[in-house]
């Protein structure tokens, strides 16, 4: 966990402390459990414990077990599952895992993404049961992955795998037989899906693009076919049986582009943001239709629910509550299966991090306190799905009466962002308000600062937070959105999961035309600007340049987002643990 301290002036709040640990309200079931985030989980159907990070489910070829691609901080790797009584059967470790995993069409062999491994591990199926037997590299293996394939596809005839690579901004295509790369062909920039049309045309999204790359099928290779134009970062891709339609995903504005493939261009856009709510916040990551192909289910991450769209009329029928963080998603004629990456979310956990003791066991860790769950869920009929749409939307809190805006008479606003610490570590101790003194880290006589400002301006102790860690942090706090490259990625960077730091501003290390991890709605300071409010910034989304090493120049720092350029202190430092607080405060 990075301990930045920076200081920003963008006009929203005074915030002072994070947030309390997680609580479970009992109120009108035992099943209720409050998040960080301050929504309420109270899933339809069974749960069922998966590892942590659950990214992908996709069913075995005699549809008696599912495949679990594990992605997280803590385990990476595949998970068998009895379909019937959803038990994990097995765990295959992997060394690395992200997003991909298929079955060979005989169904003989299952294949898996080995993200910064630069890999696709092979394993025989038999009977429900994967056992490894070869290993494809994409790459010459290095420190971190060069390659990074995320989803991945097999043709129809079994000879060849297409893997997305998502660091290296292409598509490979590799021959089975001899485990070789034998074509590797440009997409935009970090491409995510991969879908087989059944004449063999090859699709690939890319989410950090506006595109999905189109490949056909020549003398036995593939041959670029265009691009078809589907909205910003697309990302999880489906085709219809007979490969006429194209479906895909774009969360970070919460749409559901639907292509006609023969066209090569959308026909419609699936509209699916919360009620009242901007276009921002369902985050639709995971699609599946129904056997007849009437319906679309689409996993909404933030919403921690599926939603049901009629595909005759294209509207939104209703929505069914799941668990945290929804990632992927399969329907059968009478049933609903979903793979929840954040599952039950996590608790106070008095043995992590401690400024004394260290990080701590990983199952401690923030990040490692993530598992994931399967939701099996009867499907209702289409009468039914109105109680269940409430229920997602009291959990949501989107049934609560709004309130007529009323602002104090405030001319200036002061934000500052002091990270990685929870209400109760520093301020757990204040008797006049609801802390849990167990979990204290620093108290009066460590903070008197802290706790005069919180007595002298408000506690807030009752305030939730969406962030586990500083990248995702920022991002909410900036934002108030954490988008899916964002939530889907920081477990793997902050695991040494070969992965550049992509969530300040800049992508592999260097400022991007189009932001990959960046909200679809824009920052804070993004809405002041085009908001005509006057704002400064300090320290945030900052770069440093170069200086005289010699010591002759004063280090100078340089915004990296178009809006922040001209209203940044350029003296200000960004994170660096290297810089005392005395510093900044001589800047400020």
């Amino acid at each position: 966990m990075h301990s930045r301290v920076t200081v920003s002036i963008v006009g929203l709040a005074l915030v002072i402390a994070c947030a309390q640990t997680p609580s479970t309200d009992t109120s009108n079931s035992s099943e209720q459990v409050r998040l960080p985030t301050g929504a309420l989980l109270d899933p339809t159907g069974k749960s069922v414990p998966l590892g942590p990070l659950p990214l992908s489910l996709i069913p075995s070829p005699d549809g008696k077990h599912f495949v679990a691609l594990l992605s997280g901080y803590r385990d990476n790797g595949v998970q068998v599952i009895d379909r019937g009584t959803g038990a994990v059967t097995e765990f295959r470790r992997q060394p690395a895992a992200f997003i991909g995993v298929a079955f060979s069409p005989d169904g003989k062999r299952l294949y898996a993404s080995g993200g910064d491994d630069d890999a696709i591990y092979v394993y025989d199926w038999k009977e429900g049961s994967a056992n490894i037997a070869d290993t494809i590299f994409l790459a010459k293996k290095s420190k971190s992955g060069k390659r990074y394939p995320a989803g991945i596809a097999v043709s129809s005839d079994g000879r060849l795998i297409y893997a997305a690579e998502n660091l290296g901004d292409s598509l490979a295509v590799v021959d089975v037989a001899s485990g070789r790369v034998t074509q590797r062909l440009a997409t935009e920039r970090y491409p995510y899906a991969v879908v087989v049309s059944p004449d063999g045309t090859v699709y690939v999204s890319a989410w950090g693009g506006t595109t999905v790359s189109v490949f056909s099928q020549s003398n036995g290779t593939l041959v670029p076919a265009g691009r078809i134009a589907v909205g910003r970062h697309p990302s999880a891709l489906l085709l219809n049986r007979d490969g006429s339609r194209l479906y895909a995903a774009q969360a970070t504005i919460d749409r559901i582009a639907v292509v006609d493939t023969k066209l090569k261009k959308p026909i419609a856009q699936l509209a699916d943001p919360s009620p009242s709510g901007p276009s921002e916040g369902s985050t639709p990551n995971a699609l599946a239709l129904s056997p007849d192909e009437s319906r679309l289910f689409v996993a909404e991450a933030d919403n921690n629910a599926v939603a049901v769209f009629d595909l005759t009329s294209n509207n939104l029928l209703g929505r069914i509550l799941v668990e945290w963080y929804p990632a992927g998603v399969y329907a059968t004629r009478d049933s609903l299966f979903v793979a929840n990456a954040k599952g039950k979310g996590t608790a106070a956990n008095p043995g992590g991090p401690n400024p004394l003791k260290g990080r701590g066991a990983a199952r401690n860790y923030t990040l490692g306190q993530i598992s994931g769950t399967l939701s099996m869920i009867e499907l209702p009929g289409m009468s039914d799905l109105a109680p269940l749409t409430a229920r997602v939307a009291h959990a949501n809190g989107w049934d609560q009466p709004k309130r007529p805006a009323s602002y104090p008479p405030i001319e200036h606003v002061i934000y500052i962002i002091k990270e990685n610490r929870t209400y109760d570590q520093i301020l757990g101790d204040l008797t006049q308000a609801d802390g849990d003194t167990s979990l204290l880290f620093f108290p009066r006589s460590n903070t008197p600062n802290h706790h005069t400002l919180a007595e002298r301006f408000g506690i807030f102790d009752r305030f939730f937070v969406n962030a586990e860690v500083s990248a995702d942090g920022h991002n909410w706090s900036t934002a108030a959105y954490a988008s899916d490259y964002v939530e889907k990625t920081v477990p793997l960077n902050y695991g040494n999961g070969g992965r550049t730091y992509d969530y300040e501003g800049t992508n592999r290390d260097k400022v991007p035309d189009d932001d990959v991890a960046s909200p679809g709605s824009g920052y804070l300071w993004d809405l002041a600007h085009k908001a005509g409010i006057t704002y400064r910034n300090y320290g945030e989304f900052v770069d440093p340049l170069d200086f005289d090493k010699e010591g002759t120049k004063a280090p100078a720092y340089e915004a990296n987002k178009p809006n922040l350029v001209d209203h940044t202190n350029r003296k200000f430092p960004g994170y660096s643990l290297q810089v005392k607080d005395q510093v900044r405060a001589d800047v400020w």
